[in-house]
């Protein structure tokens, strides 16, 4: 299997970024695509809405819908599914890409992002899943991916940002248990990370600006080793906390400048590795 033609996907914080990215690729192939996010309606400093990345994905060869969903909230996200089966029928594929992020130490993160993080990161991600599987348990070649870190406990990873490191482990978390819990069911449940960092609007308006995103990749190199990780075999394809790199040199693919913001520029590692 190689392609997601008719495949139906649940895509969370698909307007932009990383989401919007995986979303597109699999447009390419004449996939059906959920585009679940919040911006309604433009947004001042980020681009992009649901409804244009529904054309947007149109234009690309696939069919989609606007699912304006904040995933903090467990209703909106069922919502989000039902219109997905009522207008697709079926569902064979949840990316939980929506993600929070503040890098702050303990005593500088605010309650309020305390819980943003682990509202949108661990418990949008865990709602999600619940909420889906029932329907990609019928699925011919069902997959959940996360876009979140291989577990690592290095005290580096929990003293400068402890809070966000908490709530993107859950979403690793998320991926260790229900793999286990529905491999014999033939559900994958797999992670993503990138090796180094991808150009989204996080890296500019919070990680550096303009000159952070030089040194990123772009989100396509995670699209395409989503891609490539969807259209394998879902019995012999879970429980696995996948590099973008390490996919796609899987894939016989080992010149990664095209995917350079600036080519043969020093590029930012990503947290996590």
């Amino acid at each position: 299997m190689s392609t997601l033609k008719d495949k139906t996907l649940l895509i969370t914080g698909s307007t932009r970024g990383i989401g919007k990215a995986i979303a597109l690729r699999a447009a390419a192939d004449g996939a059906n695509i959920a585009v679940v996010g919040k911006t309604d309606h433009p947004h001042p400093e980020l681009p992009g809405t649901v409804h244009t990345t529904v054309t947007e994905i149109r234009t690309a060869g696939g069919q989609a819908i606007a699912c304006v969903t904040d995933v903090r909230f467990a209703d909106q996200l069922e919502a989000a599914v039902e219109q997905t089966l009522e207008t697709f029928g079926h569902l064979d594929i949840l990316v939980n890409n929506a993600s929070a992020i503040f890098l702050g130490g303990t005593l500088e993160t605010p309650v309020k992002r305390l819980d943003l993080m682990h509202n949108v990161n661990v418990r949008a991600t865990f709602i999600a899943s619940s909420l889906c599987l029932p329907h990609l348990l019928k699925a011919g070649n069902p997959h959940i991916l996360n876009i979140s870190p291989p577990l690592n406990m290095e005290t580096r990873w929990f003293a400068p940002h402890l809070a966000y490191t908490m709530s993107k482990f859950g979403m690793s978390m998320c991926v260790l248990g229900m793999a286990e819990e529905f491999r014999n069911q033939g559900v994958a449940v797999n992670a993503l990370w990138p090796q180094t960092a991808i150009a989204t609007a996080a890296i500019k308006n919070l990680l550096g600006g303009e000159e952070a995103l030089r040194g990123c990749r772009k989100p396509e190199i995670m699209a395409d080793a989503a891609h490539a990780i969807l259209t394998r075999p879902s019995r012999e394809c879970t429980g696995n906390f996948f590099v973008d790199e390490q996919v796609l040199q899987e894939e016989g693919i080992t010149d990664f400048n095209p995917y350079a913001m600036e080519p043969n520029h020093e590029l930012l590692p990503d947290f996590f590795l």
